[in-house]
């Protein structure tokens, strides 16, 4: 609708001599289809004409003059209400889908700018948990739309591969550790061992202390306890290779904590510089309590370094090597606290960028008793929800499609997709809570629905025989539904914008969702040979195939910004 809003901001911008571009961020849609198409919130002109907006609204009414594209403009309240030309919205919607195909919904908007997300980022010597799938699959989907928009974006995977919890993983390995197991099953056996050395500190506490003198020499460069740490590294990076492969997800650079050891002291000499750093119990801290925040620790006691240091090198080298327009943390809500702590220090060393770096907080992940139970420890294993996702997927498509040509191909598509769906239909901050049969509905308001969704507009497609037209008449879509669909359509871009600016997938999967539900009204509703979408009457069918093709153009490019394959038979 991008086209549409430009020509009324225009003409609304010839009345009150604002520019169309301020014009057009204010324009918003009515919550119900009887208040019109687009509407003007008249507030902000309240103080250039020192009147209410109730009276600036009546006043435009008049002075706005209905065209091809608007049908109509009327006054509700403070808000100008426009009702536009249903045969002009259905021809610039569906032409300009047939003009840019797959690259309908795209934009030039960040050209010249780069966007700096941080994501996923699993522990090394631990299994990808549950729990990281959220960062992993909301970082992914951004950047796609973030891509979309024209920006240069840079995915980075932050591991977690330095710290004091490889102290305690060097020492279990150490003291009980069989070459036998590792090789067989390196993340799950070195988890084991995590696990049980915790177990043991309960009993003997002077095991937490061996494993931070462990560490200390891994930050010493030891050279047993670095070839230990180098070899768990390795292993670990192989298991999540496999995931990323699963999820099809591609990082620009994997740069864990490690790789900015090397950039802390200048970090350190900095902080010092700005006179940040206290000495509190033997330990380095950055008072915060002027700005309500305990303090940052620095460093240890025993003079090993924290993770918040490591961000903030991070951060520097980041700006300094990209300079991005943003940074973005995906990262749980439970970290709320240490990215308040990290924006607020390098806004206190005089980084003015500060301001460009954003927490993306996530909800929890909650699994019903039902679900599974956990291997080890209290993680639950990744790759057995994907795993039994695509099982679930392949007895659901085997009853359904037992002639499906590649039946575990889909399954896998369906299994994974049902999976990262379950993640993106909720806005962020929600905790979700995975349920195998709804996850898996295919009638639903889930993944399985939305894929064959497009399976079943590729069989329309397939039973037309021939390449969809390139021409059609909008004067053949008199429909209400094909209005619908065709307005629906008209605001990928619009959808696309939302989702960057609120840092919200979820604005994508309920814009699928919703178009999905149009088209299988349309589908379902209309029997009559000249109603259906491959009718008696020839150039209805070549207007409608046009439409029904543009809808699957606009759900495929959805499902591709989801991570999400899009089957063309299930």
């Amino acid at each position: 609708m991008r086209s549409i809003k430009n020509h009324i901001a225009e003409k609304i911008s010839g009345v009150v001599g604002i520019d169309s571009a301020e014009i057009i961020s204010i324009l918003e849609m009515p919550p119900f289809e009887e208040m019109g198409d687009i509407a003007l919130p008249c507030f902000f002109l309240a103080k250039k004409y020192k009147k209410a907006p109730n009276a600036i609204a009546a006043e435009l009414a008049g002075e706005i003059i209905p065209d091809d594209i608007i049908f109509g403009v009327e006054a509700k309240g403070p808000y100008l209400n426009f009702s536009l030309n249903r045969t002009a919205v259905i021809s610039i919607s569906l032409s300009e889908i047939l003009r840019k195909k797959e690259d309908y919904g795209k934009s030039l908007d960040g050209q010249g700018k780069s966007i700096v997300i941080d994501y996923s980022s699993p522990n090394i010597a631990k299994p990808f948990g549950i729990g990281h799938l959220r960062s992993t699959v909301i970082g992914a989907a951004l950047k796609r739309i973030y891509q979309y928009q024209g920006y240069n974006v840079v995915g980075i995977n932050h591991l977690g591969d330095w710290g004091t919890q490889f102290g305690k993983v060097i020492l279990a390995y150490k003291l009980w550790g069989d070459e036998k197991k590792l090789n067989e099953n390196p993340i799950e056996y070195l988890y084991e061992l995590y696990v049980k050395i915790h177990q043991e500190e309960e009993n003997d506490p002077k095991l937490a202390e061996k494993s931070r003198e462990e560490f200390k020499k891994l930050e010493n460069s030891d050279s047993e306890n670095y070839k230990l740490w180098e070899r768990f590294s390795d292993l670990s990076k192989q298991e999540f290779d496999k995931i990323y492969k699963m999820l099809d997800v591609e990082f620009e650079s994997v740069a864990g904590e490690s790789f900015y050891n090397d950039k802390i002291a200048e970090v350190q000499r900095k902080l010092e510089k700005a006179g940040l750093l206290k000495e509190s119990k033997e330990a380095i801290i950055i008072d915060l309590e002027k700005y309500d925040m305990p303090p940052m620790l620095v460093k240890k006691s025993d003079d090993t370094t924290l993770y918040a240091t490591r961000d903030l090198a991070a951060a520097i080298y980041r700006k300094e090597n990209y300079n991005f327009h943003q940074m973005l943390y995906v990262v749980g809500v439970a970290q709320s606290l240490h990215f308040r702590q990290l924006f607020k220090v390098l806004e206190l060393l005089g980084y003015d960028w500060a301001k460009d770096c954003h927490h993306i907080s996530f909800g929890w992940v909650k699994l019903g008793d039902e679900m599974m139970s956990t291997r080890k420890g209290n993680i639950v294993f990744l790759e057995d929800v994907l795993s039994k996702a695509i099982e679930l997927a392949r007895k659901i498509i085997k009853e359904g499609s037992p002639d499906l040509p590649d039946p575990d191909r889909t399954a896998f598509d369906v299994g994974v997709g049902a999976v990262i769906f379950t993640d993106l239909a909720y806005r962020r901050d929600t905790d979700i809570s995975f349920d195998w049969d709804r996850m898996l509905d295919f009638s639903g308001n889930s993944g399985p629905y939305l894929q064959y969704t497009h399976a079943r507009i590729c069989s329309v497609l397939r039973k037309y025989g021939k390449p969809a037209p390139k021409e059609f008449s909008a004067e053949c879509l008199k429909l209400p539904e094909e209005y619908l669909i065709a307005k629906k359509l008209s605001l990928f871009s619009d959808i696309i914008d939302k989702a960057g600016n609120e840092y919200e997938p979820y604005h994508i999967s309920s814009f699928l969702l919703e178009l999905c539900g149009l088209f299988n009204t349309y589908y379902q509703k209309y029997k009559a040979p000249e109603d259906r979408i491959i009718s008696t009457n020839q150039e209805k069918t070549e207007s409608r195939i046009v439409m029904t093709d543009a809808i699957r153009n606009v759900l495929a490019s959805g499902l591709f910004i989801l991570g999400i394959k899009a089957p063309h038979m299930m």
